[in-house]
């Protein structure tokens, strides 16, 4: 089934990330397996970045451009090989719902509970909801 999700963060008008669209096996029924398989491709991806290095690097011009847009060029040479344990990072990731750091909605309806049921559909819309707290500067 493919799906589409969306990172938001309180206080930006633009997504982070619009619309990435992702492949999910059938079966995903409630919101603790949707947070699980997202992360795991997530992790997958991670572990996996610079695997497809060149031997010579170099950027296009539409690279320098799109770069810059995000205030930073670089040939995305990674300086650290760690890989990140996905079970941790699920236990992370479910953590961190289950504190308020960030809220999902399928389509247009809040989920508040992990093992709340999921109406997901072929294309439907999950929006993250990242929450930043404000504080105040004492000193």
């Amino acid at each position: 089934m493919n799906i589409f999700v969306k990172l938001k963060s309180v206080g930006r008008r633009r997504p982070v990330l619009d619309n990435t669209p992702y492949v999910l096996a059938d079966g995903i029924c409630t919101l603790r397996q949707l947070i699980e398989v997202i992360v795991i491709q997530e992790v997958g991806r991670y572990n996996n970045r610079g695997a497809d290095n060149t031997l010579v690097p170099f950027l296009t011009q539409e690279e320098i451009e799109n770069q810059r847009g995000a205030g930073k060029v670089s040939f995305g040479v990674l300086y650290s090989d760690g890989k990140a344990d996905p079970d941790k990072a699920v236990k992370t990731a479910l953590l961190g719902f289950e504190d308020g750091l960030f809220r999902v909605v399928v389509e247009d309806d809040e989920i508040t509970e992990l093992d709340a049921a999921l109406d997901i559909r072929e294309g439907s819309v999950i929006t993250f909801i990242r929450l930043t707290f404000l504080s105040e500067n004492i000193w």
